[in-house]
């Protein structure tokens, strides 16, 4: 069940290989999660000491958050992955040119999961294909629905 994409991901990015990691969560960030009070848009990924951690995703505290815990909405969070599968994200990133971009939050049973892709930037042509694309795409089913009329 997904929570929130990041949509301009695909957009900006040629998405080479997907994963799904885990992310620690403080317990008024589960609630405020669960609420649907979370964006990734301007979310991103970095490598800090053979660790993931995501930045920039905010998660709007709720009106009833404890009253003893100061939330802080744009926090680092750590992502949760296997060994080997951080030791190939950052061999790809700090060889290839590649970076890690945040697609995807969502639940995977009961837990909050962020799904990262392995990304290329893509330059100003390739968005534009991409957008030639999909009006072609979308032209092809207009004509195939009257067509079938």
């Amino acid at each position: 069940m997904s929570i929130a994409q990041n949509k301009k991901a695909f957009f900006d990015y040629f998405i080479e290989d997907k994963y799904e990691a885990g992310i620690v969560l403080e317990g008024w960030e589960v609630k405020a999660i669960r609420d649907n009070r979370v964006n990734i848009k301007e979310a991103y990924v970095i490598i800090q000491r053979g660790e993931i951690y995501l930045i920039g995703c905010h998660v709007t505290p709720l009106g009833a958050a404890s009253t003893h815990i100061r939330p802080d909405a744009i926090r680092t969070r750590k992502l949760l992955l296997h060994n080997e599968e951080i030791i190939k994200l950052i061999a790809k990133v700090e060889r290839s040119g590649y970076t890690i971009v945040p697609l995807d939050l969502h639940f995977s049973k009961g837990r909050v999961k962020v799904q990262i892709g392995l990304a290329k930037g893509k330059k100003q042509h390739d968005k534009r294909d991409t957008e030639k694309e999909r009006d072609w795409e979308r032209e092809k089913g207009r004509i195939m629905r009257a067509h079938n009329k």
